[in-house]
């Protein structure tokens, strides 16, 4: 894996967090994981998971965030 392969990987990682665990919009959620736009974030995870980040949003929003808080504002 090269270096710039790990970062993307960490920053979806954050994004997919983020759906998860807040209601941000999607492009606030692109932002704060460092992938910059909600587009980036609509085609990375299009490319690595197989769905937009609403359809991950939905799939994944019943899951408590990665503290086993329930999902909150932020």
């Amino acid at each position: 894996m090269t270096p710039f392969q790990w970062l993307l990987q960490q920053r979806l990682l954050r994004a997919r967090e983020l759906l998860e665990a807040t209601r941000l919009t999607v492009d606030q959620a692109a932002a704060r994981s460092g992938l910059g736009s909600g587009e980036s974030l609509r085609q990375h995870l299009s490319r690595h998971m197989g769905m937009t980040p609403p359809a991950y949003r939905d799939a994944f929003t019943h899951r408590r965030n990665v503290r086993g808080r329930p999902v909150t504002e932020q």
